[in-house]
């Protein structure tokens, strides 16, 4: 039986295999799921954390490994576990974000936990993203949010653009942590060094497959380092320009099934009847 042409299919979430409505499309869950008939892996990779991710993987009947966090856990879906998580030091996210108040003024702030256990903090004026139905823990006092072990901090102003506010505070704390736009009104403080890519890497060497085997698709620049890892990459038609600049092509929009558009593509020559001369 010939096989799809990759091993490992990579997909964000939010603004790529998600449509506007939070939902997934039956067509790109069949796509997907004729993928994986045909020898394909899929992963998600998302900027979300593991709490925030699970429902939608449920909606899909998703059981393997995921990359939620911007590459800060790998959760293993199937068994409701985390595999590895990565940390960012309380100490410095309290700092980096005073510094980022320095330049820009008052921001409001979210925090997001290492373990499945722990709540999502959200400080006083942090809206909540649909997805965000449990696991949260709204707090009045900032020096709360310092409490437990975070992964990541998500920040936002209230005069500010996402690109305005990614430049001013990459040009506060660049040089400390890792700064990412990961979709409208989320900007994220990581631990230095950390990315989609670095998380993608870790799943597909658990899955015995490789960067250059590697389709991805996403909307957003974060996804920039997943996209330079794999080994051919799909922009949707509502990404970022950043993200389309760099990608290997660009497919339709989110809420016109682009994911799947591609994946039928590779999959017609694996269904279409031998024709005889």
């Amino acid at each position: 039986m010939t096989r799809f042409p990759y091993q490992l299919i990579a997909t964000d979430l939010d603004g790529t295999l998600v449509r506007s409505d939070h939902t997934v499309s039956p067509r790109t869950t069949a796509a997907l799921a004729a993928a994986v008939s045909a020898g394909a892996r899929h992963v998600v990779v998302t900027g979300r954390v593991a709490q925030w991710t699970k429902p939608t993987l449920a909606e899909i009947g998703y059981r393997g490994l995921a990359v939620c966090g911007q590459g800060g856990q790998l959760y293993d879906a199937g068994r409701d576990a985390l595999v590895s998580s990565v940390s960012l030091d309380r100490e410095l996210a309290a700092h980096v974000v005073a510094r980022v108040e320095a330049r820009t003024g008052p921001l409001s702030v979210a925090v997001m936990p290492v373990e499945l256990a722990d709540p999502i903090l959200v400080g006083p004026g942090f809206p909540l993203p649909p997805m965000a139905s449990t696991g949260i823990e709204q707090v009045g006092d900032t020096a709360r949010l310092w409490d437990r072990p975070i992964g990541k901090v998500q920040i936002q102003h209230p005069h500010l653009t996402d690109d305005e506010l990614t430049e001013a505070a990459r040009e506060a704390v660049g040089d400390l942590v890792t700064v990412v736009m990961a979709g409208p009104t989320c900007v994220e403080l990581l631990p230095l060094g950390l990315s989609k890519a670095t998380g993608l890497a870790l799943a597909a060497e658990a899955l015995g497959t490789t960067a250059e085997g590697t389709i991805a698709f996403g909307d957003m620049p974060n996804d920039i380092p997943m996209f330079a890892w794999a080994g051919h990459s799909v922009a949707m038609a509502n990404a970022h320009d950043s993200l389309k600049a760099v990608a290997d092509e660009i497919t339709a929009g989110n809420d016109e099934d682009g994911v799947a558009a591609v994946l039928e593509r590779h999959l017609l020559p694996l269904t279409a009847p031998l024709v005889r001369q």
